[in-house]
């Protein structure tokens, strides 16, 4: 901000910060003609409502491929509901890739733990408890299904794919699985 005891100015520069709110708000307008407001006049303009987001439609199992700000996004906004849903439907096998420097880590989520919640864990801290994970910048990760399962599917065909795309992606030699 600048001051020349005339005039003040300031530098905006547009961030993240509540950009799930990006597009949404409804003002009262008064004139459609008026494209430009003093601030003084605008502040008297109402606040009518938030709008609901704009649902965005699942792509399919076999076509996500998610980056970090995405996958926080996905785990949390409304408009990402229809992707909670199915996510929260399936067991199964995922690969996140640090786009840095190509390593992969290869993980699964079974059981009582489905891949919504598996991820959400990810979303909320960018490691889910994976000591690998630990300390590298998750805001370079993709994160991408491999082969999803039903909830029912037994754990020992989960492992045996868990571990089939850990040797076939060379994940424990060339990439960020310990095990």
């Amino acid at each position: 901000m600048a001051n020349d005891g005339v005039r003040r100015t300031f530098d905006i520069v547009e961030t993240g910060h509540l950009s799930d709110l990006r597009n949404r708000l409804v003002i009262g307008w008064r004139s459609p003609r008026t494209w430009r407001l003093n601030g003084p006049t605008a502040a008297d303009y109402p606040v009518v409502e938030i709008a609901d987001a704009e649902p965005v439609p699942f792509p399919g199992f076999d076509r996500l491929a998610l980056d970090y700000p995405r996958l926080q996004a996905v785990m949390r906004e409304h408009r990402f509901v229809s992707w909670r849903t199915a996510l929260g439907s399936v067991s199964g096998i995922y690969v996140i890739t640090d786009t840095r420097d190509g390593r992969q880590y290869v993980g699964k989520a079974e059981g009582l733990e489905n891949i919504r919640q598996r991820w959400s864990s990810y979303a909320s801290n960018g490691h889910g408890g994976n000591v690998e994970l630990r300390g590298l910048d998750p805001t370079s990760f993709r994160f991408s299904l491999l082969q999803v399962f039903d909830p029912t599917t037994p754990s020992p065909l989960i492992d045996a794919a868990e571990s089939h795309f850990k040797h076939a992606l060379a994940t424990r030699s060339h990439g960020l699985n310990r095990n």
